[in-house]
């Protein structure tokens, strides 16, 4: 019997991560490849769709094709399903067929109305401030056997460690780039600052209190006061310091 979970899955996820660092991609990513999984272990096509969830972020939502968006769509449109409930559960759920399957009668007719057939919800541990669930959709039913439930549910468990590790390099990232962002606004106040405390050869705190006067004078951020005076001494357009990374 061949592992749930295959070194080629593990070499993918791993290249997709080092490969770019947009979580966009890396969702779109994922999903190809576990469209691909659940497709050989079927033995059938299937479709698949992220949903990324994250604190004050609004939710990213990414498909193998734009049928499985679209399909990922209705169903948080509706709020009802097997994708949405795996998440509340923390376990796989499935919509075996769309004929028969009364758990969610409203999204199984708009499935049915889509050509599709059957689903199946696998949700991804992210840890407390994130969560994520994979979405599987068929055009026939019964092919979500117990088995490709198994290799859905593996495949999920290995991509969510692919997610944990992606997010906290995008964390990683933004903070520094907010980190360089304050730098570079810190000098160039620091800058207007130096120029006025010259002019009028006042202190550095009496410096930073004009240029906050003018700030609330003019509706406008101490950083666009303080670039519009280094502008005016220099005739450059304010100052552009360089960090190191």
């Amino acid at each position: 019997m061949e592992p749930l979970v295959h070194a080629d899955q593990i070499l993918s996820l791993h290249e997709l991560v080092t490969g770019t660092a947009d979580i966009k991609a890396i969702l779109q990513g994922v999903t190809g490849f576990a469209s691909t999984a659940l497709t050989q272990a079927a033995g059938d096509h299937i479709d698949c769709a992220l949903t990324l969830r994250r604190r004050k972020r609004t939710a990213t939502v990414a498909g193998s094709s734009d049928k499985a968006v679209l399909l990922d769509h209705i169903e948080q449109n509706l709020g009802q399903g097997p994708c949405l409930d795996a998440l509340d559960q923390g376990k796989p759920l499935l919509l075996d067929d769309v004929a028969t399957d009364v758990s969610w009668p409203e999204y199984s007719r708009a499935l049915a109305a889509e050509g599709c057939r059957s689903a199946l919800g696998v949700p991804m541990d992210l840890g407390e401030t994130s969560e994520a669930v994979l979405n599987f959709f068929a055009s026939k039913p019964g092919l979500f056997t117990p088995g490709v439930i198994d290799e859905a549910a593996a495949f999920a468990h290995l991509a969510g460690s692919t997610l944990r590790l992606a997010i906290r390099i995008e964390t990683v990232e933004q903070l520094n780039a907010d980190l360089k962002s304050a730098m570079a606004s810190r000098t160039v106040i620091d800058l207007a600052s130096g120029a006025i405390m010259a002019q009028n050869r006042c202190t550095q705190e009496e410096a930073f209190k004009l240029i906050t006067k003018a700030s609330s004078h003019r509706n406008e951020k101490v950083h666009k006061v303080a670039t519009d005076i280094i502008t005016k001494l220099t005739g450059a357009a304010g100052a552009t310091p360089h960090f190191e990374d």
